[in-house]
């Protein structure tokens, strides 16, 4: 075939791509795919896809990557993949990868890439930049994520405490049709009960003790945006009917009010408790649970991402400089951090690199100054315990290690909690279930 019909052909294409030879070097470009990585595509031609798309010296494969180019070249498969592609200025932006096998005319065999970034278009709310990580846990759930943005069904988001469910629920809002609305984040354990229907709904001028003026909630605010519940399982059992006739009719009316109201929403909504157990236990109703899982998503914990541990550290010890130099890790530490099991997750790492870079001399984080909870030997010593004959029940473990954990963390419900991967509501009723104070 031609060149310059190649050319046309591939800048017909309104993705990025590419053409490949056998030896790695680029034979073809779209202008998207040049575009990308800062070029022109006669730039680009006959340089190394490697060097282009991954500022690499070696072919994916030999760092550890799924690579089509060997999946067609050596197994003859055309493959789709997630990669961390890096653009003219080193920032990173994860991609999905779908390769195609290409003949020429004197029938050699060529590699077409075809590119879908998953980022968030430049501009938008959401700061790519924070979801940082290239492990395939985390580019699998990236992909994940900007597949159901696209949709209208509403999202429930599944993960421990400290994983990025609200950064996740962001990163959907930004890659939907309705990123140019509002984006209204409502944390269901941190409103009161009393409080919690004139939030959502608003209220009218003196609907109660208080109200003095009118209130727009927030299903009024997000009109023609995203609302995103989290701590969704925390919704007092007796308001979850009246939210479920909100989302069955999309009208509401303000507390005092008797106009009927319309807000076209789409709704996100996260939690860190199976909804189905809290079903089976009665504290949440299973026809809500239907309307808020119209997709589900789990989250991975950073313990299922422990790769993406020294770019995350990176990353925040820059965000805790400011403009000040930030400081690093030496390798000990690093190691530490590395084998520890994070049940507070990222932003759990988070408080440890603060602590650290208040305590390390000359910018320099040791082992000594990462202060890590000994919970973990304690939680070992009770999980030994329940596998030896005569093992208690185990409402009794769950009684003990949280017992247990008070004591390592001094009394302190919210470290506990953070420990536990629940939310303190959550926490206080087993401390009240247990007679533990």
């Amino acid at each position: 075939m031609p060149q310059f019909e190649l050319q046309e052909l591939i800048d017909a294409n309104d993705q990025p791509f590419v053409v490949i030879d056998r030896e790695y070097r680029i034979v073809a470009a779209n202008r998207r795919y040049a575009e990308t990585y800062g070029a022109t595509p006669d730039a680009i031609v006959g340089q190394y896809c490697h060097v282009v798309s991954h500022h690499s010296p070696r072919p994916c494969h030999e760092n550890g990557e799924q690579c089509p180019h060997q999946a067609l070249f050596e197994h003859g498969e055309a493959v789709e993949v997630l990669h961390t592609h890096f653009h003219a200025d080193d920032q990173p932006e994860r991609t999905r990868i779908r390769g195609h096998a290409l003949r020429g005319m004197n029938g050699e065999r060529y590699l077409g890439e075809q590119l879908y970034p998953l980022e968030a278009e430049a501009g938008s709310d959401c700061d790519a930049m924070q979801m940082v990580g290239k492990s395939p846990a985390f580019l699998a759930c990236v992909d994940n994520l900007a597949r159901v943005a696209d949709c209208e069904a509403p999202i429930l988001l599944f993960g421990e405490s400290g994983v990025g469910k609200e950064l996740a629920a962001r990163f959907i809002h930004a890659r939907s049709p309705r990123t140019g609305g509002a984006f209204i984040v409502i944390n269901c354990a941190a409103v009161p009960e009393s409080l919690f229907e004139s939030e959502l709904f608003g209220h009218e001028r003196g609907a109660f003790s208080g109200s003095s003026g009118l209130k727009k909630g927030l299903f009024e605010l997000a009109d023609g945006g995203t609302l995103f519940l989290d701590e969704v399982a925390e919704i007092p059992l007796g308001l979850q009917a009246k939210l479920l006739r909100v989302l069955e009719s999309g009208e509401f009316r303000r507390v005092g009010g008797t106009k009927t109201l319309k807000a076209d929403v789409r709704l996100v909504s996260a939690t860190n408790r199976r909804l189905l157990d809290e079903v089976d236990e009665k504290r949440f109703r299973l026809d809500l649970y239907y309307r808020l899982a119209g997709i589900d998503v789990d989250l991975p914990p950073l313990r299922e991402r422990r790769d993406d541990l020294p770019p995350l550290a990176t990353f925040l010890l820059k965000r805790l400089a400011g403009t000040r130099r930030a400081c690093r890790l030496d390798s000990a530490a690093l190691a530490m951090l590395q084998a520890y099991d994070f049940p507070g997750n990222v932003r759990e790492l988070r408080n440890l690199l603060q602590r650290a870079v208040l305590t390390c001399r000359n910018g320099v984080i040791r082992a000594a100054d990462l202060r890590l909870p000994t919970a973990t030997a304690t939680a070992t010593a009770t999980a030994t315990a329940t596998a030896l004959p005569g093992a208690q029940p185990l409402a009794e473990v769950e009684r003990s290690h949280i017992r247990a954990l008070l004591d390592v963390h001094a009394g302190h419900r919210s470290r506990v909690a953070t420990a536990l991967g629940i939310t303190e509501r959550t926490l206080y009723r087993k401390l009240k279930r247990y007679g533990l104070s």
